[in-house]
């Protein structure tokens, strides 16, 4: 009776989690901030109150204040509207890195785990060699081959996430492959690579977003490391990464100057990274 009971009870327990994640402020604040980045990185004119690239040297390393909500910098440009402006590349430094990431992981994942086992074998050695390496080493080598600036910093850091996804696509690729339903459709005479399509595919793309989320923010922060070293766009145009590099001289004088876009980059990072947490939790569900 019991059993029964849990049984019909199932899915009202399931829509009572739904309302309970709502009605969570801790699950619903990272969206509601992440939406708000949105909005800026699509309209910083919106919400810049000076020109990103306006200098003024008589109100220059101005503290926070009514006309400089976050103060100035060395140059006497707004810190404030520099932050709004620099989310854009610093955010399409991450995404694009994501994608190509992903893109490149999943293509490697698939054909390492669909192919042969001397393709798997050479393909994931491959892999284990660059996963011994830290994620933003393997991107300045990347940098170091392709030079710096916006472009090539997110592709360094795509090429450096490739090992990450393409272990997971393949790891899901083989273990669909392994299933009952596609033995049968093998039997019945289905091509490999209608297999691949209809099974493998769509069995892989939930846990690659659920990675892909998580892996945004460590794309945001290697973004900003490699800025930070200088590596990432060039001057006049700024992003998170080179405001606090624009600051580490001042930290005693001027803090602002880099605790400002330090803040948003660690406001970004927990939110996406708590975003991908929820999405992985509820996939094991």
């Amino acid at each position: 009776m019991s059993t029964v009971t849990a049984l019909l009870d199932r899915p009202a327990g399931a829509a009572a989690r739904r309302g309970a994640l709502l009605r969570s402020p801790a699950r619903l604040a990272p969206l509601v901030l992440l939406a708000v980045v949105t909005l800026v990185l699509a309209f910083p004119g919106v919400f810049a109150t000076h020109s990103p690239a306006a200098t003024d040297v008589a109100a220059a390393l101005r503290p926070p204040g009514a006309e400089h909500w976050l103060g100035t910098d060395q140059l006497g440009r707004d810190v404030w509207s520099r932050l709004v402006h620099g989310t854009r590349l610093s955010l399409l430094i991450a995404v694009g890195a994501t994608l190509i990431g992903v893109g490149g992981g999943a293509l490697l994942g698939l054909v390492a785990g669909c192919g042969g086992r001397r393709v798997d074998f050479v393909l994931m050695r491959v892999v284990d060699v660059l996963l011994g390496f830290p994620e933003l080493l393997l991107a300045l080598v990347v940098v170091a081959v392709l030079g710096g600036g916006t472009v090539n910093v997110a592709i360094a850091i795509g090429i450096a996430g490739v090992p990450h996804y393409a272990r997971l696509v393949r790891g899901q690729a083989r273990l669909v492959l392994r299933s009952e339903y596609v033995e049968a459709a093998r039997v019945l005479g289905v091509p490999a690579w209608r297999s691949v399509l209809r099974h493998v595919l769509p069995n892989v793309g939930g846990p690659l977003v659920v990675l892909a989320s998580i892996g945004l923010g460590s794309a945001i922060i290697s973004g900003s490391g490699l800025s930070l070293l200088g590596l990432g766009p060039v001057p006049p145009e700024a992003d998170w990464g080179s405001m606090v590099a624009d600051g580490k001289d001042f930290l005693q004088t001027a803090w602002w100057i880099s605790i400002s876009p330090g803040l948003a980059v660690s406001v970004v990072v927990v939110c996406t990274t708590l975003i991908g947490r929820s999405l992985q939790l509820r996939a094991v569900r």
